[in-house]
């Protein structure tokens, strides 16, 4: 599986964007796939941002972007959404998606158990 991430950008605190991450898989579908959000900004550790289960599409957030971020799948064509509203400059950093067909609920948030990555698309947020 290759994941390519794309939407970054700059954008003033309030505003939004909207992040893309398109799959090309062979073998399995991507419905088969569950997906993640994670970022990181400079100095700090990775973070959980958002996850959409394969199959029936259910959906994980971080605590901190509850409310304001929404992810959304179509499968048809291979590609994750993260709608990114009301943004804040803390929500700052390159946004990477990840993808694994084997996660069960409770490893969702947790990036050390999805193998397939993409590359990291930046999100500056200016106050």
């Amino acid at each position: 599986v290759q994941l390519q991430a794309s939407g970054g950008g700059l954008v003033q605190a309030g505003g939004s964007l909207r992040l893309s991450c398109t799959a090309a898989v062979s073998g399995r579908t991507f419905s088969a796939y569950s997906v993640g959000w994670f970022r990181q900004a400079p100095g700090k550790e990775r973070e959980f941002v958002a996850a959409i289960k394969r199959a029936g599409g259910t959906t994980f957030y971080a605590d901190s972007v509850k409310g304001r971020f929404t992810i959304s799948r179509d499968n048809a064509k291979n590609t994750v959404y993260l709608q990114m509203n009301s943004l804040k400059f803390e929500d700052t950093a390159a946004y990477y998606c990840a993808a694994d067909a084997s996660l069960i609920s409770s490893s969702m948030m947790n990036g050390d158990h999805y193998d397939y990555w993409g590359q990291g698309t930046q999100v500056t947020v200016s106050s």
